[in-house]
């Protein structure tokens, strides 16, 4: 597996950009947060302003541009990451009852109270319904605002986003995302919702017990249109009930997952279904600025990937 320095490339993105404040960013209200401007792209094309949605021109740059100049010596590659939460799961509910000091004091590692139990926690209603919302802005996204369907889609074995992977993209149209054809697109393929399970892509892992997975079988049985990746585990090997990650260590696991992907997967655009702290995780690994996501949130990241 090849090795990659990763950076987040600035200037795309409302959510890149210190001055754009994360608790109050909603990127259903800003197209995703895709900044209105210029592509050298732009030039190829005649009309392309009236013609093209931002989000058509901002592909073609992309892909026909960034994907196509290499400066000499350098192996580089870009891609979109769409980088999604989970929605509410029961385990938020319980941290919020009884705050974060003493969820991780002690209630963190138990499997439950009196009113729930959020072991591989499930989605509430709400939780639900907050993956609904951003499968009805995807479905906006793709005939509206032209927005490139995710090529590629990959998940946390945590319940919760396996859920939330479902909700959010299970029944879309992807081909009304792909009208207009982009030069350089060498995919060439029906776009279809084809969701891999990712074991790196887990949650800050150890000690909490929402963050212990089900069994691969159990999760089979529950998502049967998931492929789980070449060597998953039945039974959960990584959890331990004493040891909770630290910020180097589960950095150092998001850096193996993305030279993962990005030596195996060819897609430029791609999904990923994650959690806080893991999407937290990501974005260091990515040189990004801290952008805390609440539950149901989804932002993507143009990065730029180098050989080392």
């Amino acid at each position: 597996m090849k090795q990659f320095h990763y950076s987040t490339v600035t200037g795309y993105f409302l959510q890149d950009e210190f001055a754009t404040i994360a608790e109050t960013f909603n990127f259903m209200a800003t197209n995703f947060g895709l900044l209105e401007r210029d592509y050298e792209a732009d030039t190829l094309i005649p009309n392309c302003k009236v013609d093209l949605t931002q989000w058509e021109r901002f592909e073609r740059e992309v892909r026909t541009t960034l994907n196509r100049e290499q400066p000499s010596g350098e192996q580089s590659r870009y891609k979109v990451l769409f980088l999604g939460r989970h929605g509410q799961g029961v385990h938020n509910v319980a941290e919020r009852r009884y705050g974060t000091a003493e969820w991780d004091r002690y209630w963190a590692a138990q499997d439950g109270d009196s009113t729930a139990h959020w072991v591989d926690a499930h989605l509430t209603d709400l939780g639900i319904q907050q993956a609904q919302a951003v499968n009805a802005f995807w479905k906006r996204q793709l005939t509206e605002a032209k927005t490139p369907g995710p090529e590629s889609y990959y998940t946390s074995p945590m319940r919760r986003c396996l859920a939330t992977a479902n909700q959010t993209f299970a029944n879309l149209d992807l081909s009304s995302s792909t009208s207009t054809p982009v030069p350089g697109d060498s995919t060439g393929r029906e776009l279809l919702y084809k969701p891999v399970v990712k074991e790196l892509l887990r949650e800050v892992n150890g000690v909490h017990t929402c963050d212990r997975r089900s069994s691969r079988c159990t999760l089979a049985a529950e998502f049967p249109n998931f492929t789980f990746e070449a060597g998953f585990a039945e039974h959960d090997e990584l959890w331990t009930p004493d040891h909770r990650e630290t910020n180097n260590e589960i950095d150092e696991r998001m850096q193996r997952l993305l030279d993962d992907v990005f030596t195996t997967d060819d897609s430029v655009f791609v999904s990923l279904t994650a959690h806080s702290g893991a999407i937290c995780s990501l974005l260091r690994v990515l040189g990004h600025r801290e952008f805390r996501l609440p539950t149901g949130a989804v932002i993507p990241v143009l990065v730029k990937a180098v050989t080392v």
